[in-house]
């Protein structure tokens, strides 16, 4: 801790950091993405080691862990503790409830300060505070942000970059951070500030030989520039932790938390070759007994580096196809070189690494011969599993600004989960939509060789097995209806 950080902390201090839920309260518990996938909120786990080290007294209430006592916990934390600042971390189908617990502590606790960030806010920015009593907003990445908003004086608050604060009658936006965090320079993730840690998180079914298991980051941004994704917290810039760093943050979840898979959420993995070399040359050398899986760009992997990933314990790597038609791709994505994509998903196989097509249905331009083409693409590949998601169009995103000319967007922002079809491209309806999207699910497991691969689960990752029958009739029902809630007797899981 420098001296400015201990000029500026008086006593020990509590902040409260929520991760609201993604969905209304009535359907949380029988919505089949919390049993598919439940991923912890690394990006305020990342915020409140580095408060913490600097002299704060952090707490985090998960809502998508807890989300039928999350309200009573934030309640209860904020009359026993009395934090200096409530800080919420949303994403565009999160903001609502983000806004419905605002409404909820302001009527008990008036005095309290809210500030809120993340991807949705940072993408509307000023327009977040039309929608409830917000104190404060931050755009971009929180660590350093809520850390100088926590110890700077009022009169004080237009130096604090990438801040938003009612200055008077006027919503003031004092502009982008000019420099963006050391990514070694953080502490690790406070992970234990995670209640039920890690059992209460799981990755999706099938992506993992062993439990437990987790996600982690080791990278932010991206330098590429798709139609599709959010540029609005990392902009343009991609930084990633060393191969050092990276190895030490495994060596912690492994002795802390007996991790034995890890998931990392990057969105290049082997962006910077030399990085993976050094990091798989330290886990051959150095095993911690632990498996990963990652997500990459063709680009950016070759069979040598293949070869090597795989010895230091490469489970699965997934990319992203998005569509199998190239002409399409081509409106969305830069190098739409499905040939190339395809030999280097044969080179993983080659390297005896499973492999997950990432994909989306419903972008702008598509039509039934688009999707016809995605669905011949992907099964003529040595695909071992994919994740179709359904096209949504984030604020953030470029392809945002003309989303009215291409289709028909339905801006419910508590739908925006890609988990339904809110945007019809021209020239589609919805419900021819959701038959094709049940359609290619339907002729992917209908392959003996995917059939196969899903009993071969039996002994490469028997908790997958486990979580997957014990939820079987909501499963099945999701295949068949393509309907996220299922009802009490639905699901053989009691």
């Amino acid at each position: 801790m420098n001296n400015l950080d201990k000029k500026n902390i008086k006593t020990s201090q509590a902040v409260l950091l929520v991760h609201p839920l993604g969905y209304q309260l009535d359907r949380a518990q029988n919505d089949i993405s919390r049993i598919a996938n439940i991923m912890p909120p690394l990006g305020l786990a990342s915020i409140a080691a580095y408060l913490d080290t600097r002299g704060f007294d952090t707490a985090i209430i998960d809502c998508f862990a807890a989300p039928v006592a999350s309200d009573q916990m934030i309640l209860a934390y904020i009359k026993k503790h009395q934090p200096v600042m409530v800080g919420f971390s949303c994403t565009t189908s999160s903001f609502f409830d983000g806004i419905r617990l605002v409404k909820l502590i302001k009527q008990e606790f008036p005095q309290v300060k809210v500030v809120f960030g993340g991807v949705h806010v940072s993408a509307i920015r000023e327009k977040a505070f039309d929608y409830g009593d917000i104190d404060f907003v931050l755009v971009g990445e929180g660590e350093q942000g809520l850390y100088e908003l926590l110890t700077t004086p009022v009169s004080e608050y237009q130096t604090i970059e990438g801040l938003i604060w009612r200055g008077g009658r006027e919503v003031v936006f004092n502009g982008f951070r000019k420099t963006m965090i050391e990514l070694d320079s953080l502490p690790l993730p406070a992970y234990e500030k995670l209640a039920g840690y890690p059992e209460a998180y799981q990755l999706p079914l099938f992506n993992y030989p062993k439990a437990p298991n987790t996600s982690c980051i080791s990278s932010r941004g991206c330098p590429y520039a798709c139609s599709y994704c959010d540029r609005s917290v990392f902009r343009r810039s991609f930084r990633y932790n060393s191969a050092d760093y990276l190895y030490r943050h495994l060596v912690y979840l492994r002795e802390r938390f007996d991790i034995r898979h890890i998931n990392f959420y990057d969105d290049q993995f082997t962006f910077n070759r030399d990085r993976v070399v050094v990091f798989c040359h330290r886990l051959i050398a150095e095993p911690l007994g632990m498996t990963f899986n990652c997500v990459v760009r063709g680009e950016h992997i070759d069979f040598d580096l293949l070869v090597l990933m795989k010895q230091a314990g490469c489970w699965m790597i997934s990319l992203g196809i998005e569509t199998g038609d190239e002409e399409l791709l081509a409106q969305h994505r830069q190098n739409p070189d499905l040939s190339m994509l395809a030999d280097k998903i044969r080179l993983i196989k080659t390297a005896d690494i499973r492999v997950k097509g990432l994909l989306m249905m419903g972008l702008p331009g598509e039509n039934e011969r688009s999707i016809q083409k995605s669905m011949e693409y992907v099964f003529s590949l040595p695909i071992d599993d994919f994740n179709l998601a359904k096209f949504t169009p984030f604020p953030g995103s470029p392809i945002y600004q003309k989303i009215h000319e291409v289709g028909v967007f339905d801006e419910d922002w508590s739908k925006m989960d890609c988990m339904d079809f809110i945007f019809i491209p021209n020239g589609m309806t919805k419900e021819r939509l959701d038959l094709l999207f049940i359609e290619f699910y339907k002729q992917h497991v209908k392959r003996p060789k995917i059939l196969w691969g899903y009993v071969s689960m039996l002994w490469k990752s028997p908790d997958s097995c486990r979580r997957f029958s014990r939820n079987l009739f909501a499963f099945l029902k999701f295949a068949q209806k393509n309907s996220r809630l299922f009802d009490d007797g639905d699901s053989v899981q009691k």
